[in-house]
């Protein structure tokens, strides 16, 4: 967990890069995968390190963000996988949703791989529905944490489970899973019918 005097800058990045991979995630996705690599790199390098360290675990988290970042921009092709895996999962875990169970750890792992191999033959729809929902609930939980949810600040700077688990939300805060599917869904939108270009449409324009 990142120092409590970092835990509003951290928000903030949560929020760029929520906005930015639920509303431009198709056309700007190297940047997508930049911004989640250094996020990644950040909370796993600063978690090597003592909370009361905060000279080194500030140094570890720039450190590992590079890595981070730098590995996702130049695996390109493994960054498409990991949105495919991710949305399997995460798919995996809605159809559980409704019985409140978790499903077996197996049915996850089986869901991601089929969503990593679909998203390497459907590459641009699979950007797109990924980084809308993932981008919605960056959003979600990174404006949470700027004006000022406790719970919400402490899993922007610690990475807490239910950050990167879409379907398993914050004891008190039943309103997350449906602001993220509507936020989801906008971005969805906006990206098919805007920002995905005329390739990442579902209905190309005829030429005159």
């Amino acid at each position: 967990m990142l120092p409590a005097s970092y835990q509003l800058p951290a928000a903030l990045v949560l929020v760029l890069g929520g906005v930015i991979s639920c509303f431009f995630g198709y056309r700007l996705f190297r940047v997508v995968l930049a911004l989640f690599g250094f996020i990644i790199g950040a909370l796993f390098a600063s978690s090597l390190f003592a909370s009361s360290a905060h000279g080194a675990m500030v140094a570890a988290a720039v450190v590992g963000g590079v890595l981070g970042a730098a590995l996702l921009i130049a695996a390109y092709f493994v960054g498409v996988a990991l949105v495919g895996a991710g949305l399997g999962a995460a798919i995996a875990n809605l159809v559980f949703a409704g019985g409140d169970r978790d499903p077996h750890v197996l049915i996850v792992v089986l869901c991601a791989i089929a969503g990593a191999i679909g998203a390497t033959y459907l590459q641009r729809y699979f950007i797109i529905v990924g980084t809308s929902f993932g981008g919605a609930w960056t959003l979600i939980v990174g404006a949470m944490a700027a004006i000022g949810n406790r719970k919400a600040m402490e899993a922007a700077a610690s990475g807490d489970v239910w950050v990167a688990y879409p379907l398993d939300p914050a004891p008190g805060q039943q309103w997350v899973p449906v602001a993220w599917l509507v936020l989801g869904l906008i971005g969805l939108a906006v990206q098919l019918g805007w920002t995905g270009g005329e390739k990442g449409r579902v209905v190309r324009r005829k030429k005159k």
